[in-house]
């Protein structure tokens, strides 16, 4: 497990990165998941790991499991590492977009 001050920070990182609200996060997991004959169950919308990123929204920081410190890693990792590309032609950014969105983060939000 880790430390009360590694967890804070991450707590915060995780915070600052995903910033689109437990609401925004499901709608869009629903919205990206649907086709134009079917949306699928709330509870089934979006990758395992957007899935996991909507869970942890839901938690207090003192319920969170090893599982959920490892997913926010990864989320704050790949997050960071995706805002600090290089400019994009439009098509890939709008890709990029979209998967950031997956993760809880819309970097056209202010």
């Amino acid at each position: 497990m880790t430390d009360a001050l590694e967890l804070d920070a991450l707590w915060e990182d995780f915070h600052r990165v995903v910033n689109m609200t437990s609401q925004e996060l499901a709608a869009w997991l629903r919205v990206s998941d649907a086709d134009e004959t079917v949306e699928p169950l709330p509870e089934q919308a979006g990758t395992p790991t957007g899935q996991h990123v909507l869970a942890i929204l839901q938690k207090r920081r003192t319920d969170l499991t090893d599982d959920d410190i490892r997913t926010m890693y990864e989320v704050v990792d790949t997050v960071t590492a995706q805002t600090d590309a290089a400019n994009e032609p439009e098509a890939e950014e709008t890709r990029r977009r979209h998967r950031l969105m997956t993760l809880g983060h819309d970097p056209l939000k202010p």
